[in-house]
């Protein structure tokens, strides 16, 4: 008698299931991808936060000594030391200590560097003697007596600074003495001082 011979069915699902299997494997592989790459944006987002953080709080303790001192507000200080040398990360800051771009005269420690000033309504690029201070301190000790002292040819010059009430009196009053070339230097420091809270350090 013949053996009887069983052919194997196919089973219909084992493609299908091997197909399914890999695609959730590659999209688990694609979310994990992604999950990694925003923790990573995340983690340099929140670096940068604690950097700029870490500039103000290097800086606070003393601004507001000069605070005490003279009755410059600790905002502007700030405000001005972030816009002026971005961060301290300008080459003026960084490597001359120089955090709010005080120009240099007669016999004093200078390095001459390009910066742009607004000059007939438009900017441009000039060379500039600024000032060498060997501590991020002593730049806001003289970048305060310059306000206390003011200019040789006017000692007045920025006692509405030292006056002022608040940050957006003393910002319109650094730009009605001529501190900066930039028309829109009050508006600038009000906006940095906003950003990041500044007004704080003025009443702690």
């Amino acid at each position: 008698m013949p053996k009887k011979t069983y052919q194997k069915r196919k089973s219909k699902t084992s493609i299908p299931l091997i197909f399914a299997g890999i695609l959730v494997i590659g999209l688990a592989f694609v979310f994990s991808l992604h999950t990694l790459s925003d923790f990573g944006v995340e983690k340099e987002q929140k670096e940068e936060t604690l950097s700029h953080q870490g500039f103000i709080d290097q800086l606070a303790p003393h601004a507001k000594e000069l605070q005490q001192g003279y009755g410059v507000l600790p905002s502007v200080i700030l405000g001005q030391a972030i816009l002026e040398s971005n961060w301290g990360q300008s080459q003026l800051a960084s490597q001359y200590k120089n955090l709010f771009g005080i120009k240099a005269s007669g016999n004093q420690p200078k390095v001459s560097l390009e910066t742009k000033e607004y000059v007939n309504e438009q900017w441009i690029t000039i060379q500039g003697d600024f000032k060498v201070y060997n501590t991020w301190d002593e730049s806001l000790d003289d970048h305060t007596m310059l306000f206390v002292n003011g200019t040789n040819w006017d000692p007045q010059l920025y006692a509405g600074v030292l006056t002022a009430t608040d940050y957006k009196q003393a910002a319109q009053a650094l730009q009605t003495a001529g501190y900066a070339t930039d028309p829109d230097y009050a508006n600038k420091i009000i906006s940095v001082i906003e950003t990041y809270n500044l007004e704080q350090y003025d009443h702690s």
